[in-house]
């Protein structure tokens, strides 16, 4: 079944390269003034680093490290209307090396207090066209709800603690593996019961639950949550399950072409995040590989890993990606549709 936006994908997310320099460096090419950035040093042990316009430049947390937010005055230190700027720090702008950044757009701004929830949030960033959004609130413990402000229900929801004490890794609620359900982009276990971070609740189209865990809810804690919700055409999130051939494994369609993909084994234990995209694979195979729960440098699959189609995507090994009869979670963001609204047809790669 064709596939129908009326923007483009590039307009509220993209992957932007870059060479560090050390110094100031202003990024530019983003095609927006994105409103979370993710940056990772594709060559260094350095964490995965991210920032978002409703904390504000300079503060940053991690899903490499369960450390809590802090402030880096030389890292990201504005969000710009095509990029975004950089001080001298070699977390995100080592000299010489090559680096990657995922962008996404959000309401163009810090946004304003949602009051749809039992918590009022501190700002809520909210883009209803692609799904995304951006909320900070204040943990009570107690059982709570948080707006999200997409007007959809979101399938997938992220929090971070971001002060208050005691390090926390960051949280994830999947629609594809139950609200009663969790697991940490943090760490590399399965998932696990967890009634206490989300209720067992789904989100609904103006909240997402959450319960009395420190994870997510400490009295008096701060937060910030992601929030996202599938646009035809745009994103997709869901589950697959391997079968263990090393040539003919396991399709996901879509409805687009992948330009941002992140699989996860939900079954067992061990396996890694996985995070691709179509900037530093252009071509198939995608198999230039970050792991979002460790700060390692970017590794290569010699076996190949995945192929990006016009229309999902197809795994094209035996390892790490789709074991026999295990079952995955994955998150991908669109490069371009199957069909556009303009009728121009998705191609292969």
């Amino acid at each position: 079944m064709a596939e129908y936006i009326t923007f483009q994908p590039s307009d509220h997310f993209n992957t932007k390269l870059y060479t560090g320099n050390g110094s100031t460096n202003a990024i530019t090419g983003v095609g927006f003034q994105p409103d979370w950035v993710w940056i990772k040093d594709r060559e260094s042990t350095e964490h995965h680093n991210l920032f978002d316009v409703v904390r504000g430049a300079t503060k940053r947390i991690y899903t490499s490290s369960q450390a809590m937010e802090d402030t880096a005055a030389t890292t990201l230190t504005s969000f710009d209307s095509d990029g975004f700027s950089l001080g001298s720090s070699g977390a995100v702008n080592a000299s010489g090396n090559n680096t990657v950044s995922w962008n996404w757009r959000a309401a163009g701004g810090q946004g304003s207090s949602n009051t749809d929830g039992s918590i009022n949030t501190t700002y809520t960033s909210a883009n209803t066209t692609s799904g995304f959004s951006i909320s900070t609130y204040t943990g009570t413990g107690s059982n709570a709800t948080v707006g999200h402000g997409l007007g959809v229900a979101p399938e997938v929801v992220w929090i971070k603690k971001r002060s208050g004490g005691g390090n926390e890794g960051m949280y994830g609620y999947y629609k594809s593996i139950g609200a009663g359900n969790i697991m940490s982009i943090s760490e590399t276990g399965a998932a696990a019961a967890g009634a206490s971070l989300f209720q067992s609740t789904d989100p609904t189209s103006s909240v997402f639950s959450i319960g009395t865990h420190a994870s997510v809810n400490n009295s008096g804690s701060e937060y910030v949550a992601y929030s996202f919700a599938p646009i035809k055409g745009f994103s997709k999130f869901g589950s697959y399950v391997g079968n263990a051939s090393a040539s003919d494994n396991a399709f996901v369609y879509c409805g687009f072409k992948p330009a941002f993909l992140i699989t996860k084994c939900s079954s067992i234990s061990g396996d890694r995040w996985t995070l691709y995209d179509n900037k530093r694979d252009p071509y198939n195979y995608v198999y230039r590989r970050l792991f979002p729960d460790g700060n390692i440098a970017e590794s290569l699959n010699t076996d190949a890993d995945i192929d990006f189609l016009s229309n999902g995507f197809k795994i094209r090994t035996d390892a790490g990606t789709s074991g026999a009869a295990q079952t995955y979670i994955y998150m991908a963001f669109a490069e371009h549709p199957l069909v556009s609204s303009n009728d121009i047809p998705g191609t292969a790669r």
